[in-house]
């Protein structure tokens, strides 16, 4: 299942423009207590369409997104390991290098679930790409020992990386991006040197929505970076997010719900 529902994009996007639920009503010419019924549960598409505007949010993909599925991953070299993180999972990704290794993104909550998983699959060393700080996407790094020959990520892990570096590891090569917004530092990595481009999000970008942000500059920085840096790559480009299914750059074109068509700059105040 999809990690948001159509409650958790409203109350996001409510958050990150700092409105008021009756300031969404009276610009969707709607009663306030439908807007918050909208934020915490299911409502009907016709009243979700009429608040997307104000929310700045596509109005087919809100409607739509009870039923969006993604396509999944066609590479067999990249493995989702979805690792418990209190009462839902968070992801951690492995890909094969090519040339005999793995590379695996962010290392889950609990401290010991990434290393068990990667000895349940016979896997003895990884080379490690954290994309931002939070405990849920690095609390096992401490956990894997000696079987991590590298651990790189934003400021204050083992080798500092940032925005437009370029890496190798095995066959790979991997590009820093700047995902600012949800986590401050946050990265992601774009990946070539398999049949199709990958980018890992972490928790910027999530199947049909996108991560929790604060209000104001940092919920526009972070539309402005996925939509200048994940939404440019080539539609066949598979989005590796940081909870619930992956995704890819051509079905977030129409199904996400703040990224669909480019996105929508919402309905200034009268």
């Amino acid at each position: 299942m999809l990690y948001d529902s159509t409650a958790d994009v409203i109350r996001k996007a409510l958050r990150g423009l700092d409105m008021a639920p009756s300031d969404a009503a009276a610009q969707a010419g709607l009663p306030e207590r439908e807007v918050l019924a909208a934020s915490r549960g299911k409502v009907d598409g016709e009243l979700l369409r009429k608040l997307a505007a104000p929310l700045g949010l596509d109005a087919e993909a809100l409607a739509g997104l009870p039923a969006y599925w993604p396509p999944p991953c066609p590479l067999a070299e990249v493995r989702g390991l979805e690792l418990p993180f209190d009462d839902e999972t968070v992801n951690a990704w492995l890909i094969e290098d090519g040339r005999g290794g793995h590379v695996v993104f962010d290392a889950g909550d609990g401290r010991l679930d990434l290393r068990r998983a990667l000895e349940d699959l016979g896997i003895r060393e990884v080379d490690v790409l954290i994309t931002h700080a939070h405990g849920d996407h690095t609390g096992g790094l401490a956990g894997l020992g000696d079987m991590a020959r590298s651990v790189a990520g934003p400021a204050g892990f083992e080798e500092r990386v940032k925005p437009g570096d370029e890496l190798s590891r095995g066959a790979l090569s991997i590009r820093v991006i700047d995902l600012p917004g949800h986590c401050p530092g946050a990265l992601g990595y774009v990946v070539t040197g398999l049949g199709v481009p990958l980018c890992v999000t972490g928790d910027a970008l999530f199947a049909g929505s996108m991560g929790g942000c604060g209000p104001g500059e940092p919920y526009r920085e972070a539309l402005d970076a996925l939509r200048a840096a994940v939404m440019s790559l080539p539609d066949e480009t598979v989005l590796l997010t940081g909870h619930g299914p992956e995704s890819t750059v051509g079905s977030e074109k129409r199904g996400n719900v703040f990224l669909a068509g480019a996105g929508r700059e919402p309905v200034p105040a009268a």
